[in-house]
């Protein structure tokens, strides 16, 4: 009896587990291209690439912070394909649209899943500066997003799909060898402006600024709030990007060296970062002292001297945390531990991997 009873229990529980599974909806979203591969070909993920395609401009882009498997009207399309969001690499808009369709177009056979990836593929190249770099949107609109963006990764994602295309990496293999010669080139071009803009001082390589002028190179304001400055979190971004190169040039290691050497030299010691819930709601946060605190690094540091700098929305300069407005500190990352896995993890295994070489 008992025997039947933990039977029908576990039959029960695995029901229950699948019908939980399956009626939890799909969601836009990074996560859509970790599904087991088989999900690639069902129906439901080519419902959601019929509807992704729906959303890709007449110049091959996709918009960012957009739903892209939302069922929306026709006139509400045509309203993202042409809105302030529009037409952009940034927050993984147009590379993770790319990356879904190329898996479904694989695992499908559709040509219209592939006509689209190479129709996002040709809109790459043309977004693509002669010096290698990427601006935030494209075509290019007036202000900071003409900007070589390094910001939140925008570019390493970029030159991470194109090296993917240039190898044949799955799930690119059906990409034509035109296509696949002209991102290698990109791929190329793009480590170049990379090196080209990495700060220096003292003849010292360091790290990189979020953004940086497409003309000059050199380090640039986006937001208010975001001036010229070193980079704690997206300098991580290029040196892991950097580290993924399969035979690197001198020029590259002395790149990596460089800004490992800086991260290495600049975390907040002795700090730890405090977050308060508001009766308002919002998350005030705080630098509180604590000897025992892991390491934090600052988003931005001072050009010149290292020193953590702290911009409003007034983009005066600030050296001390707490003298910036509630509604950016509770809204804005200005510090984090962005580096931690690189220096204790990635690096070494780096090093280790290049001596066998």
């Amino acid at each position: 009896m008992k025997k039947i009873i933990c039977t029908v229990l576990l039959a029960f529980i695995t029901l229950s587990i699948g019908e939980t599974a399956e009626s939890v909806p799909l969601k836009w979203g990074s996560r859509i291209l970790e599904q087991n591969a088989e999900w690639y070909g069902a129906s439901d993920a080519q419902t959601a690439a019929d509807n992704v395609i729906r959303f890709q401009s007449n110049v091959g882009a996709w918009p960012k912070n957009t739903d892209l498997i939302a069922r929306i009207s026709d006139e509400e399309i045509a309203r993202t394909q042409s809105g302030g969001n529009a037409n952009t690499i940034d927050n993984g808009a147009t590379t993770t649209p790319i990356r879904f369709l190329a898996l479904v177009s694989n695992a499908t056979g559709n040509p219209n899943y592939r006509d689209a990836v190479l129709r996002g593929l040709d809109y790459l190249f043309a977004a693509q500066y002669p010096n290698g770099g990427f601006p935030q949107f494209f075509p290019l609109r007036q202000g900071y997003y003409t900007h070589i963006t390094y910001n939140d990764d925008a570019m390493v994602n970029v030159l991470e799909l194109l090296r993917d295309v240039a190898q044949s990496r799955a799930p690119f293999e059906f990409v034509d060898v035109a296509r696949r010669v002209r991102a290698r080139d990109a791929v190329n071009r793009g480590i170049d402006v990379i090196l080209k803009t990495q700060i220096r001082q003292v003849d010292k390589p360091t790290g990189w600024c979020a953004q940086h002028d497409e003309v000059t190179l050199k380090p640039a304001w986006a937001r208010a709030y975001e001036p010229p400055s070193l980079s704690g979190n997206e300098s991580v971004g290029l040196v892991r990007f950097l580290m993924s190169i399969d035979t690197p040039s001198p020029e590259v290691v002395a790149a990596i060296e460089g800004a490992v050497t800086w991260l290495r030299s600049i975390p907040i010691r002795g700090q730890r970062l405090e977050a308060v819930k508001r009766e308002d709601g919002r998350t005030d946060r705080f630098l509180v002292s604590d000897p025992g605190a892991p390491l934090l690094w600052a988003r931005f540091y001072e050009l010149e001297t290292n020193r953590p700098l702290y911009t409003d929305r007034d983009s005066k300069p600030h050296y001390d945390f707490a003298e910036i407005g509630i509604e950016r500190r509770s809204g804005y990352h200005y510090h984090g531990t962005w580096p931690s896995s690189l220096l204790e993890r990635d690096y070494p295994a780096w090093r280790a991997s290049l001596a066998a070489r």
